[in-house]
């Protein structure tokens, strides 16, 4: 008797229309998750939800607080959107922003004297060349043996971060801190400019720059050009004559460039000095920042806001009765819808008719 089954059908041009739903979806059926959940838990979703965006959004503090929560959150995706772009999987940018916050905090902490117009650019140059350096750490064997770039990328994130640790808890250690794990206060040469009375501070100009700098090279640069071929299929570059292995070293080390700069912004624009536990996971917030928004570079401003609103609105909600921890559940679920997402993007149901024990030639039934 013939059967009704299903098979996955790969597009062969993805529709535009499709890549802007699915994100937008994968966001509201994380919202409908979260009010199921909320409701589970005695709460009123719509209440909490109005609390968390009215509250992130509905005033001028709340406003400033979730553009410098979005800040390094914006810089870390710009810099893994480079690498991701070349399907070089960098899921080190949580290390890559410790490691620029450590070597930018070295120059305040031994030269305190030096003026604002020398010291900035130093603490600048000295971030982006760590975070660089310490991405291009894993650029070297992924491109002379192959080796699993999201394995080692994963690994040194707590190699930097333990490092940190150390210099807080030690060497670097205040004497004047109470005993809490914190460096000296930077001099006032060594702080970020704000905007007027709020906390949001210049690193969100760095950040816009770059946003549209990366924009200017994915669709007008000619390297732009060769890294979106490298991503699609490395054969088809190398039959090109393109120089695979230059572009995994210069890749790798300018994403961790930038998000070494997100560690400098964060210590220079926040914190006025290295400190424990500096960043509460900017670093991997920034992976599905970068996915939910395609890897396109104004995008990634945009949804850095909203994972600044979820985070902040987090904070809020506490005085309801809500645990903080709504919205990294919330940005969890964003993920997983995401991910889930990305099979209607490139592929679409086929019914496929069949007969019992027998499959028609090349038809291999989904269900």
């Amino acid at each position: 008797m013939p059967r009704l089954s299903v098979r996955l059908e790969k597009r062969l041009h993805p529709s535009p229309l499709v890549n802007v739903l699915v994100p937008v979806a994968a966001v509201f059926l994380a919202l409908l998750l979260g009010a199921v959940f909320l409701s589970l838990t005695g709460q009123k979703p719509l209440a909490v939800y109005r609390a968390m965006f009215g509250g992130a959004l509905g005033s001028a503090y709340g406003l400033s607080e979730t553009l410098v929560k979005a800040i390094p959150v914006m810089l870390c995706a710009l810099g893994i959107s480079l690498a991701f772009k070349m399907q070089l999987w960098n899921i080190g940018a949580e290390g890559q922003l410790y490691m620029g916050a450590f070597a930018a905090s070295w120059l305040p902490l031994f030269h305190p004297d030096l003026p604002a117009w020398l010291m900035l650019p130093g603490m600048i140059l000295l971030g982006m060349l760590a975070g660089g350096l310490w991405a291009l750490l894993v650029a070297l064997p992924r491109a002379l043996w192959n080796v699993n770039e999201i394995i080692t990328t994963l690994m040194l994130n707590y190699v930097a971060i333990l490092w940190v640790d150390y210099l807080v808890y030690g060497p670097w250690k205040d004497p004047q801190g109470m005993n809490f794990p914190l460096t000296a206060r930077f001099a006032p040469a060594a702080l970020l400019p704000t905007l007027g009375h709020s906390r949001i501070h210049a690193g969100i100009f760095f950040a816009l720059f770059l946003a549209l700098l990366l924009l200017f090279v994915f669709q007008k640069s000619r390297w732009g050009y060769e890294i979106r071929v490298m991503g699609s299929s490395v054969p088809a570059a190398r039959y090109a004559g393109m120089n695979i292995r230059r572009n995994i070293y210069l890749v790798m080390l300018l994403s961790g460039a930038i998000c070494g700069l997100a560690g400098m912004t964060e210590v220079s624009g926040i914190t006025g000095r290295l400190q424990h536990a500096l960043s509460p996971g900017y670093g991997y917030t920034a992976i599905i920042v970068a996915w939910l928004a395609r890897l396109h570079p104004l995008a990634i401003v945009l949804v850095s806001i909203l994972f600044g609103v979820l985070q902040v609105g987090g904070y809020l909600v506490q005085t309801m009765g809500v645990p903080a921890a709504v919205a990294a559940m919330l940005q969890g679920a964003i993920l997983f819808f995401v991910l889930g997402g990305e099979i209607l993007s490139h592929y679409q149901l086929r019914p496929a008719r069949s007969r019992e024990g027998h499959t028609g030639a090349g038809e291999q039934p989904a269900a």
